[in-house]
């Protein structure tokens, strides 16, 4: 290695543990050990290219181990891609370019945010799985335009946690050979040694799982580094595993190899010792050599050669491939919003008692004609969750244009993966599985949320419906945790117009995801629904008076037993009105004037029916108002019963109602 390029990869390190200094916060250990892997990789085998960081076919890096931030965005600045070095000194500022972890969509170069260890791998995944499809979709002999890989870095904690061991038995199964892991392998944790909790064979797991394992034993030698990542491209069966042997806080004397390197300042001495140690040139603090600054400039042409090369590759495609061209556009172009409102077989009306996981299963299959680029499938319930698209084959390792993914029973995973399958870009992602089990789906989901990204969620068995299973398999919370999250839609639709609603909210959403939250009964089509449930709320059955006596709120399998309430009260004398709020989220996006129409404000008597916790309902039933909502876990028994045991019939929301409007008087 010449001067020039020890004192490259030396940059890395130097940076990094600037800015952690700097800021007085950070972890220096994972940038100081892994730097000569960052600059072999991004230097010499990785196509990228700063001037356009979302070139189409680059390959892909993925930071699992985000604490590592540091050195991500040292790379960034050095090659290019925007980041000056008033950014690094900003490091974990308010506001700035340069978070405590990298945040896709706030720094140009970030491919993914990347926060609970394990997630980037997971991630990886679904990336490697979007480059494959995309390219059994696009490729033609002697135009490969699409042809990248996934490169993921990620240490002992990220192969700790359990999601990663989900996501590479799958890419496995799949033998996504585009997919290359490096792993950092410094056997250091925040409490210690990681024999105190990790003694496992990696290497033997991850052969296992189908993987090429490769060995680097020797964490500085940037040419071993790069034997191993040709090694890995090399093999065109398999993804590849790369152990390296990394020291944490490489080059930093009183901290080299020790747990305190992970998580905290080098301190201004040790920084001093470490310039020192390695030979660094400049004593001025984020200085870099000019030869340096060179050097990376050289190795960033690469990329930039590599792009201009797949330009005039993709000109010639498009030439000699027209309709392939126009269908990567559609690929590649958001879906078309108002065709969609207007396609009158989208928003057919169903003409009988059906469940709304079997009417989101319909629509899954109208989507597919409409859109080219559905790729989507469930952790091993398609035939429950309805989310097979009928006539499509199954994505397998003999069949990557197969638009149908098998995710095997791997929830937390298959969330994660659709994350990567989105951020890749070209595809429109979702996935399914049973609603109570996106207890297992929602840290990805908040990522999702974190990042704005279109994936969708299709979640059946809703509530106590579900019925003889019992109260494991009876979501009862979920509703109200997915709700919280900021950025989502959560959308529980009562029959098929709704459900057709919440699709193409889904569908036309480019920075939220959406959740669909779907029965196992029956939904009787309701003769007031609309495409008024675009707007998260409206008035599905109203009173004959101007001013109500009372509104009664409900969503899903309930909207219909608030009707048959509404009835009961009438008979009465009681005129209430009946709203359906399929998505508080949408609703609560709406204009004031809007919600004060089909809520107002002096109709204080309000009852909200749903099968589910009724936390967070408070907001729109008020001090005065009431709830019929579950406030236990379910039982096991057939629906009908429970739903009776627990208070859902038409006869004990009327007398909520009268209760209500009694105490205001």
């Amino acid at each position: 290695m010449s001067n020039v390029e020890k004192n490259s990869v030396n940059a890395i390190r130097i940076l990094a543990a600037e800015m952690i200094q700097k800021a007085k916060s950070g972890h220096p250990g994972l940038p100081m050990g892994c730097a000569p892997i960052a600059y072999e990789l991004w230097g010499k085998h990785m196509n990228h290219n700063g001037k356009n960081p979302k070139w189409a076919n680059r390959d892909r890096f993925i930071l699992s181990g985000g604490h590592g931030s540091a050195m991500l965005y040292s790379l960034l600045h050095l090659f290019g891609y925007g980041l000056t070095i008033d950014d690094l000194k900003n490091f974990r500022q308010l506001d700035s370019l340069t978070p405590g972890h990298p945040e896709y969509a706030h720094t140009v170069g970030v491919e993914a945010t990347t926060g609970p260890l394990g997630a980037g791998m997971a991630i990886a995944v679904g990336m490697a799985m979007a480059e494959r499809h995309l390219a059994a979709e696009f490729n033609k002999p002697g135009y490969e335009v699409v042809d990248h890989y996934t490169f993921v870095l990620g240490g002992d904690g990220c192969l700790m946690e359990g999601i990663s061991s989900e996501a590479f038995s799958l890419a496995g199964t799949l033998g996504l050979n585009k997919l290359i892991v490096i792993y950092d392998s410094n056997r250091i944790s925040i409490e210690g040694s990681t024999d105190i909790a990790f003694t496992e064979d990696v290497m033997k797991r991850m052969e296992a799982f189908g993987f090429q394992t490769i060995d680097v034993v020797d964490g500085t030698d940037c040419a071993a580094i790069g034997a191993a990542i040709e090694k890995a491209k090399a093999d065109t069966n398999r993804p590849s595993f790369i152990r390296v042997h990394t020291e944490i806080g490489y080059g930093c004397p009183a901290k080299q190899g020790t747990a305190s390197a992970h998580g905290e300042p080098l301190g201004e001495e040790n920084l001093q010792a470490a310039k020192e140690n390695l030979q660094w040139p400049e004593q001025e603090a984020f200085k870099v050599p000019e030869e340096v600054y060179a050097d990376y400039k050289e190795l960033a042409s690469r990329g930039e050669k590599a792009e201009a090369e797949w330009n005039k590759l993709f000109a010639a495609y498009c030439a000699n491939f027209p309709e392939d061209a126009k269908r990567w556009e559609e690929f590649h172009a958001p879906v078309d919003a108002e065709a969609l409102l207007n396609n009158k077989d989208f928003w057919a009306r169903n003409d009988k008692p059906t469940a709304s996981r079997a009417l989101s299963g319909n629509l899954i299959n109208k989507l597919n004609g409409i859109l080219p680029n559905m790729f989507g499938g469930s952790a091993d319930l398609a035939p429950s969750n309805k989310t097979e698209m009928k006539g499509e084959s199954f994505f397998a390792k003999d069949n990557y244009s197969g638009k149908n993914i098998h995710f095997g029973v791997r929830e937390l995973a298959m969330s994660a993966i659709a994350n990567g399958i989105t951020l890749h870009g070209g595809l429109r992602t979702f996935v399914g599985t049973f609603f109570v089990f996106s207890d297992y789906l929602k840290p990805m989901i908040r990522l999702a949320s974190i990042m704005g990204l279109p994936v969708t969620y299709v979640l059946t068995h809703d509530s106590i419906g579900v019925g003889e299973d019992g109260p494991t398999h009876e979501p009862i919370e979920q509703l109200a945790m997915l709700r919280s999250l900021p950025n989502i839609n959560v959308f529980r639709p009562a029959d098929d117009m709704e459900t057709a609603a919440a699709w193409y909210s889904a569908v036309t959403s480019t920075k939220t995801p959406t959740a669909l939250v779907l029965t196992r009964q029956n939904l009787a089509p309701l003769a007031g629904s609309s495409k008024e449930a675009l707007k998260g709320a409206y008035v599905v059955s109203d009173s004959s008076k101007e001013t109500p006596d009372g509104i009664i709120i409900a969503t899903g399998s309930e909207v219909a037993l608030a009707i048959e309430a509404q009835e009961i009260l009438k008979d009465e004398g009681v005129e209430v009105r009946v709203v359906s709020m399929p998505c508080m989220d949408i609703f609560e996006e709406q204009s004031q004037e809007y919600k004060d129409k089909i809520l107002p404000k002096n109709v204080r008597a309000r009852v909200a029916v749903e099968a589910g916790k009724d936390f967070g309902w408070g907001k729109y039933v008020g001090l005065d108002g009431a709830t019929v909502c579950m406030t236990s876990f379910g039982a096991s028994a057939p629906a009908a019963q429970l739903f009776e045991k627990f208070g859902f019939n038409k006869e004990n929301v009327a007398e909520a109602m009268r209760k209500v409007i009694a105490g205001l008087k």
